[in-house]
C-alpha cells in the first residue's frame, strides 16, 4: 500500500452540518449504510433493526462520561479551567489545566464550595492535581463538574446534556467524552433488538480528551496515539467465540469498541484484556475480531476517520463522506449514525 499523508483523509465540511444539538429523541437521527458491495443507503437510525439479524453480537461501550470539566481560579485571582483525563485514585487526577500561565507545582487552585486541588506536578501537557477534601473525586464532580462537552459543540453545557451527552446503558465512570455511536440507542429499541435475538454484550473504554487531538504529522504512520484504559472481560471474548463458531457477525457500536476489541486480539488469540491500549488503526489494518460498525461522522484528517476508512476502504469512505455532506447529515458528537458493513 502506498503511504498515506494526513491530506489524503480530508474534505470539506460546512459548519453548519456540525450537530450543536441532539435530535429530540435519540433514534430520530439519521443513518447512512455504507455496503461495499451494495453501495449507499440513506436510512432512519431506527431502521437500524433491518441489519441486524438473530445469533448476531452487538458490543457497545459501557463507559459512563463524567462531569469532568470543572472552573476555579488562582489563589492570585486568575481563572483556570480544568478539563480531567483521568481518575487516578480517590483524590488524584490526570488533568488539562488552561490558564493564562500554567499554574506552578505547589499552588492552590480554587473551586466552587470550598473545594481546592493543588497541583501535583506536570506531565507533558496534562498535570497532576490532587484534590484536599474528604470527599472522592467522582463525589466533587458530581457536585460541581459541568459535562465536557466537546471543542466544536460552541456552547455551554445545559442541564440536558447531563442525560443526552451519556448512552442509556452507561455504568463505569471514567470517560471524558462520549462513545457517540451509542448514544443513538433508547431502551425501547435495545429491546426489540433483544426479543428479535440479537445478542448485546458490553466492554469498556474510557475515552480520554486525547480522542478530539489533531493529526499534525503529513505522514499518518509518523501519528503517536494517546493511551486510553480498556476492559475486554473474559465473558465477552468467550461470547465472540462462541458467535463466530455459530457462523454470525460482531457487530462493534462505536470505534472505542472496535480500538477494544482488535486490542484484544493483537497477540493472535483473542482474549481478555484490562490496561492501557494505544492502537493505531489505519488502511491497511486487518480486522480480526468485528465484522460490521456503527459510528457517527468523524473530523477531517482524524484518526477515527482512518479507522473506518481502514474498514470501509479508503475511496469508498471519502465517498461516503462527500454524499453526507450532499445530502445534509448532521456531523460529530451530537449529529447522525453511519453503518458499515
Amino acid at each position: 500500500m502506498d503511504i498515506m499523508k494526513t491530506k489524503d483523509f480530508h474534505y470539506h465540511l460546512p459548519k453548519e452540518l456540525i450537530a450543536q444539538f441532539p435530535t429530540q429523541a435519540r433514534t430520530d437521527s439519521r443513518l447512512l449504510v455504507v455496503d461495499r458491495n451494495k453501495g449507499l443507503s440513506d436510512k432512519q437510525f431506527i431502521d437500524i433493526e433491518q441489519y441486524l439479524n438473530p445469533g448476531d453480537l452487538l458490543v457497545m461501550n459501557n463507559t459512563r462520561v463524567i462531569p469532568a470539566r470543572l472552573f476555579g481560579r488562582k489563589s492570585t485571582g486568575g481563572q483556570v479551567e480544568v478539563l480531567i483525563e483521568r481518575v487516578l485514585n480517590e483524590h488524584d487526577v490526570l488533568a488539562q489545566v488552561r490558564a493564562s500561565k500554567s499554574p506552578k507545582q505547589g499552588s492552590i487552585i480554587l473551586f466552587d464550595k470550598g473545594i481546592q486541588a493543588m497541583v501535583i506536578n506536570r506531565e507533558n501537557s496534562f498535570f497532576n492535581l490532587s484534590f484536599e477534601s474528604n470527599d472522592s473525586v467522582f463525589s466533587i464532580l458530581n457536585d460541581i463538574g459541568h459535562m465536557p462537552l466537546p471543542p466544536y459543540i460552541e456552547r455551554g453545557d445545559q442541564p440536558a446534556d447531563l442525560e443526552r451527552y451519556q448512552t442509556v446503558y452507561a455504568e463505569q465512570p471514567g470517560a471524558v467524552a462520549a462513545p457517540t455511536a451509542g448514544l443513538h440507542f433508547d431502551q425501547d429499541l435495545l429491546t426489540k433488538l433483544k426479543n428479535k435475538g440479537v445478542d448485546i454484550a458490553y466492554l469498556t473504554l474510557h475515552v480520554g480528551a486525547g480522542t478530539f487531538q489533531p493529526v499534525r504529522v503529513d505522514l499518518i504512520e509518523e501519528h503517536v496515539m494517546h493511551h486510553e484504559w480498556i476492559d475486554v472481560a473474559d465473558d465477552l471474548v468467550e461470547k465472540i467465540k462462541q458467535t463466530k463458531l455459530a457462523g454470525h457477525r460482531v457487530i462493534a457500536v462505536g470505534t472505542t469498541t472496535v480500538r477494544s476489541l482488535e486490542t484484544a486480539v493483537l497477540s493472535g488469540n483473542l482474549k481478555p484484556f484490562t490496561g492501557d491500549t494505544n492502537i493505531f488503526i489505519t488502511p491497511g489494518f486487518e480486522f480480526k475480531v468485528i465484522d460490521a460498525l456503527i459510528t457517527n461522522f468523524h473530523l477531517p484528517e482524524s484518526t477515527l476517520l482512518m479507522l473506518v476508512s481502514a474498514l470501509a476502504g479508503h475511496s469508498t469512505m471519502m465517498q461516503a463522506y462527500m454524499h453526507a455532506v450532499e445530502h445534509r447529515y448532521r456531523f460529530f458528537s451530537y449529529g447522525d449514525a453511519m453503518l458499515i458493513y
